[in-house]
């Protein structure tokens, strides 16, 4: 299976530079999405395609800094690349403090250019990677019963089979039984790994020892 080609969306007012733009990207292997404004790039962006943005700093009505500012205000953590005609740096300082992969001053550098997009995509592509493992780790942390839950919170504090018996207020052979279907549901063989799936999906070792009642 191929993965998909990268999109690179271009917010530009200039329409010589987009089309400049647009050529180079296109030979260097990329999708391209070309915008003269922001407002057109922020009702037609599919943040379901994986790739990067390069804006332009200044720009009538929203400029790229309050471009980026949209997007993350819509939750967007698409990451950009700006490019200036004015190269001040209160206004690199500042996009690079908002989260920019590069700042590139005109006339552009396509070597420079191109590897700023690369470091983007790849950025995205991780990105993108562990948001869906996050989403595979919910899915499958939401097939366990409160037990079982209740049984890991204390495998991962380091407890062995016994105290947990113990503490839960059940016998060994139960706990061993929780523990074996809750470790299989979460597609984990270690404790190692039941600890790396807890953290990502934010699931604290319990605190301290208690006994319970009974099953």
């Amino acid at each position: 299976m191929t993965s998909q080609v990268a999109t690179v969306f271009l917010v530009d007012d200039d329409a010589g530079v987009l089309k400049a733009l647009t050529i180079l990207l296109k030979v260097s292997g990329y999708d391209v999405r070309a915008f003269l404004s922001a407002e057109a790039f922020l009702v037609e962006h599919d943040p379901g395609l994986p790739g990067c943005a390069i804006f332009d700093v200044s720009m009538p009505e929203l400029d790229g800094l309050e471009l980026l500012a949209a997007l993350r205000e819509k939750e967007l953590d698409r990451p950009v690349i700006f490019i200036t005609g004015v190269g001040d740096i209160p206004t690199s300082v500042q996009a690079m403090k908002a989260g920019a992969i590069d700042f590139i001053t005109k006339p552009l550098d396509n070597q420079q250019l191109l590897a700023a997009i690369e470091l983007a995509v790849e950025r995205d592509g991780e990105a993108r990677k562990n948001h869906d493992d996050l989403k595979l780790i919910d899915s499958r942390f939401a097939t366990l019963t409160r037990r079982e839950l209740e049984v890991l919170r204390h495998v991962i504090a380091g407890k062995m089979n016994k105290q947990i018996a113990y503490e839960l207020g059940t016998v060994l052979n139960t706990i061993k039984v929780h523990r074996g279907r809750m470790m299989r549901k979460l597609g984990v063989t270690s404790v190692a790994e039941l600890v790396r799936v807890a953290q990502q999906a934010g699931v604290q070792p319990v605190a301290g020892n208690r006994k319970v009642q009974r099953d």
